[in-house]
């Protein structure tokens, strides 16, 4: 058997690179946390996460309901949304992004794909119910593929660090603030910045054909809730998560600045995707139908 070496603590050799933070969550999370503000951040992300892991659930019962999914939502605003995601989950990477932020993007993915899969069930099983058996083995299958694309994503997990990238493996900003961004740190950026757009310009395909129909029969409000929620527990852990040493408080938001602008912005246009539920509701009839 190999022998553990000696640091010096009773904790594993990884952890002496964190020796003042919260075991399980530098065990578990790859996160260091230092203080109560860094503490508080990882409960926020989880708890993000959660709101998350169960926005989708709302939307997949009111599809399974009422079978309007099709018509309800925008392929364009699914498009966008995983459009959106798949950059961010690619910028978290390359930017060296905290690690709660490439779980939290890894499960976006997941969770897109599911719903791309109850949208085109929906819409061929509307146009064609002799495809209902076809459509279920490809709905099937594509299902199986995303949990095992999931799974590998959490198999592969963080790198292991040795001792001299510790706590710096994530500057995406010099600590001195004089030297540039690395060509990895700079594709990451843009990566970010791209899927802030996306996220933003989803929700107008959608704003839209709410608007088209005078309706939102066939959506979940609670998807909404629950996206805001999250988005606004997202933003809150990443602005109370203490800077890297000698990294300053304007460099951290600058560094997130694509992931906080995406998440807040959405909020403010899910908000009025929530203002046409209230607006159009009692409209059960989709006139486009009749």
């Amino acid at each position: 058997m190999k022998e553990i070496p000696n640091n010096g603590s009773s904790f594993p050799a990884n952890v002496t690179f964190c020796p003042n933070g919260t075991r399980w969550i530098w065990t578990v999370l790859d996160e260091c946390t230092v203080d109560a503000r860094d503490e508080a951040s990882v409960y926020m992300g989880l708890f993000s996460i959660l709101c998350f892991m169960g926005a989708s659930f709302p939307q997949f019962y009111t599809a399974c309901k009422t079978g309007k999914m099709d018509k309800a939502i925008s392929i364009w605003f699914l498009l966008g949304w995983t459009t959106g995601d798949t950059l961010n989950l690619v910028g978290t990477y390359l930017a060296d992004q905290l690690p709660l932020q490439r779980y939290t993007s890894a499960y976006y993915i997941f969770a897109d794909l599911i719903m791309l899969c109850f949208y085109f069930y929906f819409k061929c099983r509307n146009q064609s119910p002799s495809m209902y058996a076809p459509i279920n083995a490809v709905c099937g299958l594509a299902f199986l593929g995303s949990v095992a694309t999931f799974s590998l994503l959490q198999e592969a997990g963080p790198m292991p660090m040795n001792s001299a990238e510790a706590f710096h493996s994530r500057h995406l900003l010099s600590t001195n603030g004089e030297e540039e961004y690395s060509v990895k740190n700079k594709i990451g950026f843009a990566c970010g910045l791209l899927s802030t757009l996306s996220y933003l310009l989803s929700r107008l395909p959608q704003i839209y054909t709410n608007f088209k129909r005078k309706s939102t029969e066939g959506l979940a409000p609670t998807l909404f809730l629950l996206v805001i929620l999250g988005n606004l527990t997202y933003g809150a852990s990443l602005l109370l998560k203490n800077p890297d040493s000698g990294q300053s408080e304007g460099s951290y938001v600058v560094r997130h600045l694509p992931w906080l602008t995406g998440s807040l912005g959405a909020v403010f246009l899910d908000l009025i995707i929530l203002g046409q539920f209230f607006n159009y509701r009692g409209r059960l009839n989709d006139p486009l139908e009749q």
